[in-house]
């Protein structure tokens, strides 16, 4: 017996099995996209290897973890209460409603919760792109007590998305006026418009701004919004289609710098 265990967790949307001794510390991890078996400890290599040898497809890489990155080190210096990676979809929503709960008999009028639908909808979508060099923050807080619902990282750029909750509603959209349903027009393009610039400010980087429909609206674009795209939530995965105008060190240097909330605090 080695008296180790296999223990799988996900971590950013990827599986990894750590290997673990009786008293839960880990010795290693075997991250199956990289294909390679991270090793803390040269002594227990071929304990390590046996245990996970069930799990183990292809040939893989086993060695020590690899040199982290400036934009690692950059994170790892973050503290917790700083590091907005963690943020759920629609983080924020979800925060006002445990602190205000709905009432049963008012769930359905209640728009946070619907809200918090669209927005859990449209962030699990971006959130499957992270295994494609893509990386999505969520619920970012932004000084005024507005936010930006998603952020997308990628090499096709940075996208800032909103999401507009719209079940089966005819959403009218006359640049920047949107109107769901028999709801009052709202400027949603212009406050996207200013998300983003907000963004790019931040991150001195272009950030292209997207309204995300969810529900299975039924849109009438007067004429194409200057420089916004519109996607449903159902197709938002065709960002990634971008082509790459940003390299993989970018990615993940704008990732480390964006996921900082004292980014955040002066735009």
């Amino acid at each position: 017996m080695t008296g180790l265990r296999v223990m799988p967790a996900w971590r950013h949307g990827q599986e990894r099995l750590y290997v673990c001794l009786a008293n839960g510390r880990n010795v290693a991890w075997y991250d199956r996209d990289a294909s390679r078996v991270n090793l803390l400890s040269e002594d227990r290599k071929a304990d390590v290897m046996q245990v996970l040898a069930p799990f183990l497809t292809g040939s893989v890489t086993v060695g020590p973890p690899p040199v982290p990155t400036p934009a690692e080190l950059a994170r790892l210096t973050l503290h917790p209460d700083d590091d907005l990676a963690p943020n759920r979809p629609g983080e924020a929503l979800q925060i006002s409603l445990d602190r205000d709960p709905v009432p049963a008999r008012r769930l359905r009028s209640d728009a946070r919760h619907r809200a918090l639908t669209a927005e859990q909808a449209v962030g699990d979508a971006l959130d499957r792109l992270d295994g494609a060099g893509w990386h999505t923050l969520h619920s970012i807080p932004l000084p005024g007590g507005s936010r930006i619902h998603h952020l997308l990282i990628g090499p096709g750029g940075l996208f800032c998305v909103t999401t507009l909750h719209a079940r089966k509603q005819r959403v009218r959209i006359a640049d920047p006026m949107v109107t769901v349903g028999r709801a009052e027009p709202r400027p949603v393009l212009r406050t996207l418009r200013a998300d983003a610039s907000r963004a790019s400010f931040a991150l001195t980087a272009e950030v292209r701004p997207v309204l995300a429909v969810a529900g299975g609206a039924d849109l009438d674009v007067a004429a194409p919004p200057r420089d916004v795209r519109i996607v449903y939530d159902t197709d938002v995965a065709a960002l990634a289609r971008a082509g790459a105008v940003l390299k993989s060190a970018d990615v993940e240097a704008l990732h480390a710098l964006a996921r900082d909330r004292h980014t955040w605090l002066r735009v």
